[in-house]
């Protein structure tokens, strides 16, 4: 689900053209890709697990496509700005901000009384990991928008709080910093229709990899033969014949986004034509089998890149370098903004 429903549409981001105004200037997109491993613990998790998921995530983005030579890929806990700025922005987000989060609401039903806080504030650290890189466009699916919504709505109070006025500026030209507003709202890339991938064991429900029920989604790196398992078993219906878009048919419409989504360049009309007459038992086969041919390629260059670990910790490490660069610099800024006190250079003697 998240191989389709982003990495694949990030490597699309990645690799398109520069922007060209009207006076023919170009401008190419930076892109910083982030492993999340501070989000990962904001749900009960396994110490044991958490370097292996973290390093197998950032392998994941380079077999996906994700070219370092273009794009940035670090992982959030090695830039410690994510950590210090989201305490700052916590200090200033109403409460009933994050009271009206859904995901929370969902995902705390689930934990009950043993929900940590970080579940309740995590949005806010999120809109740290975008605001700190000043970031123009970030690519999300339509269940994560509420949570952009959110870091914009910081953005805008923060500046409001702290970077207007005489009293800013002056604390600015005294930091040698400029006195314009520290952060920029970012705009939302929407992923495209049909993207979102639900589960296979329910239809109505996004396919998630914090689904206890393992076979309710198809992990990229699931051998043939438990790829054409999960799908031989998955829910369908007793409604004869095979269509897209009936909200009496979330399955149907899931299994045909599937396998859509795994063979680029076909189109809707193509693949009707194709599965129309299909009953389900003769379905399946042939979806499992086109998963199994899109992702053999990614499975190839997932085990090169876990092969060589000198090479994935230098991915990591050169992106660390470069995001910490960027976002040394506003947090800097931010703290400026905020009034903390800072220690001049130490004289020489």
């Amino acid at each position: 689900g998240n191989y389709l429903g982003a990495i694949r549409q990030w490597v699309e981001f990645q690799d398109a053209d520069p922007e060209v105004d009207e006076e023919g200037t170009e401008t190419r997109t930076e892109n910083f890709f982030c492993v999340v491993d501070l989000h990962a613990i904001t749900m009960p998790h396994d110490p044991k697990e958490l370097e292996e998921s973290t390093k197998a995530s950032a392998a994941l983005y380079l077999a996906a496509g994700i070219d370092p030579q273009k794009s940035k890929i670090f992982v959030q806990s090695h830039v410690p700005a994510h950590s210090e700025l989201a305490w700052l922005l916590n200090c200033i987000t109403p409460m009933n901000w994050l009271e009206r989060m859904i995901q929370f609401k969902d995902k705390a039903k689930k934990q009950g009384e043993s929900v940590g806080v970080g579940l309740f504030t995590y949005p806010v650290l999120m809109a740290a990991d975008i605001i700190l890189y000043k970031a123009d466009k970030v690519p999300v699916g339509e269940d994560q928008r509420q949570h952009l919504e959110l870091a914009r709505d910081i953005v805008r109070r923060f500046n409001d709080l702290f970077c207007k006025g005489n009293p800013f500026k002056k604390r600015c030209k005294a930091a040698g910093i400029p006195s314009r507003p520290v952060f920029m709202e970012p705009n939302a890339m929407i992923v495209k229709t049909g993207a979102r991938v639900m589960s296979l064991t329910d239809g109505s429900s996004k396919m998630s990899k914090s689904d206890p029920n393992d076979a309710s989604r198809i992990n990229v790196l699931d051998p043939p033969k438990v790829i054409q398992n999960k799908i031989k078993r998955c829910k369908t219906d007793a409604i004869a014949g095979i269509e897209w878009d009936n909200p009496e048919r979330p399955e149907a419409t899931n299994l045909l986004n599937i396998y859509l989504s795994v063979q680029p360049g076909r189109t809707k009309e193509d693949i009707l034509e194709e599965v129309k007459d299909m009953s389900w038992g003769e379905f399946k086969p042939v979806l499992a089998q086109a998963i199994v041919n899109h992702l053999e390629p990614i499975q190839k260059k997932y085990a090169e890149v876990r092969a060589d670990e000198d090479y994935l910790n230098g991915v990591l490490r050169d992106g660390a370098d470069a995001a910490n660069a960027i976002a040394s610099e506003t947090l800097h800024a931010t703290r400026v903004a905020m009034g903390f006190a800072s220690l001049p250079p130490p004289k020489s003697d």
